[in-house]
């Protein structure tokens, strides 16, 4: 691809960083120094969340030059960003985590994507893991790796990870392309669609309000997409270890409200009723394995999502345009659940290409795959 133009200022400068934190002063000390150094003139802002750990006042001396936006409290990740950003003049907004460490020149192949392709909404780089057991940091990192991808009852994964399984970086995620939803921890958007679709849903407080962002983008006409030729490394877990209730709770919660705002009509019972009995499994094999917190996280996800049904039901009605699955690129036609647990399957590769739809794309003047895993 040709390079497009800089932006005044400097090649990435019509960019807002933007970096949600909470208590995370150690973090923004260890990772800020790189950001600062390698985004190309770049917007830097730090958005606090009413830290009690004097993450503010660390940022005024020691990174004068860092914008501080703070919310009068802990909003949670969506609701934090929605107000930051409906603050913040920029073409693009970088959704960037604390835990992340940045590498140079990470956002120019983002930004020009985006410039080069106006149909594209959102992007996100390869993600790897800060620390791996397997190398030098050549593991995927579970919070977006290769790009996320979605199976037809809206279970989340990615090219690089199928639920906890990660794979090493060979260099064979490292083309662009379409995904059905980009990471949270690391994400270019473009500033109009966010706003013209409302930022992220508040109500999910955080977990998988990326995912939602990125489905409304597809349903509304635009594209998500991932890019190999950037690279960055997140710690993860900064916030909810994954063993933590709360993170199943609202995993479990978000999930349900995720597929009842998304799926097309014609497929939204059989989805539905699906995830109910395969959460109820869960639920389950959490009680079996001595873990009644997690369990009792299930119920009450549960209970919570039909408490709220009249709210997830107007905030469906809002975007009426749903895609059917076959229609959305990134999306697994089986059930990545049966695949993992039943079939064995632990890598990207070993799914199945003619299970992905043959798509297409704006501009294109014939269907093609989107998504075929590439062979290691």
């Amino acid at each position: 691809m040709a390079s497009s133009p800089a932006a005044p200022g400097g090649l990435c400068a019509d960019v807002a960083v933007v970096i949600l934190n909470w208590n995370g002063q150690q973090l923004l000390r260890q990772f800020l120094p790189a950001v600062l150094a390698h985004s190309d003139g770049a917007r830097i802002i730090v958005a606090d969340n009413a830290s009690t750990d004097d993450s503010v006042g660390m940022l005024q001396r020691e990174f004068p030059q860092v914008e501080i936006i703070c919310n009068p409290d802990n909003l949670g990740f969506c609701d934090g960003y929605n107000r930051v950003l409906s603050q913040v003049q920029a073409t693009y907004y970088m959704l960037l985590n604390s835990d992340v460490e940045v590498t140079p020149g990470w956002l120019r192949p983002l930004r020009e994507l985006l410039e080069q392709r106006p149909q594209i909404a959102a992007c996100q780089p390869k993600i790897r893991q800060y620390s791996s057991e397997a190398g030098p940091r050549e593991q995927f990192e579970y919070a977006g790796a290769g790009g996320g991808y979605l199976d037809r009852l809206g279970y989340p994964f990615c090219r690089g990870r199928l639920f906890d399984t990660l794979e090493k970086d060979l260099g064979q995620y490292d083309d662009p392309q379409p995904v059905a939803w980009a990471t949270g921890a690391c994400v270019l958007v473009r500033a109009e669609a966010w706003h013209r679709l409302g930022g992220l849903e508040t109500a999910f407080f955080a977990h998988m309000e990326e995912i939602d962002l990125c489905w409304r983008l597809w349903n509304s006409g635009q594209e998500v997409w991932y890019h190999g030729g950037s690279t960055v490394f997140h710690v993860g877990g900064g916030t909810l270890h994954k063993s933590n209730p709360r993170k199943t709770y609202l995993n479990f919660r978000n999930g349900l409200a995720l597929v009842y705002k998304n799926v097309a009509e014609p497929e939204l019972f059989g989805v539905l009723a699906t995830r109910l009995v395969l959460d109820w499994v869960a639920a389950l094999r959490f009680l079996l394995q001595g873990q009644s917190g997690d369990t009792k996280a299930i119920l009450r996800a549960h209970r919570d999502f039909f408490s709220k049904r009249q709210y997830w039901k107007q905030r469906r009605q809002e975007n009426p345009r749903k895609l059917r699955t076959a229609q959305r690129p990134g999306v697994y036609q089986g059930s990545l659940v049966w695949a993992y647990f039943v079939e064995g399957v632990r890598a990207f590769s070993q799914l199945q290409p003619t299970d992905f739809p043959d798509t297409k794309m704006p501009g294109d003047s014939q269907s093609r795959p989107v998504s075929n895993p590439v062979p290691h």
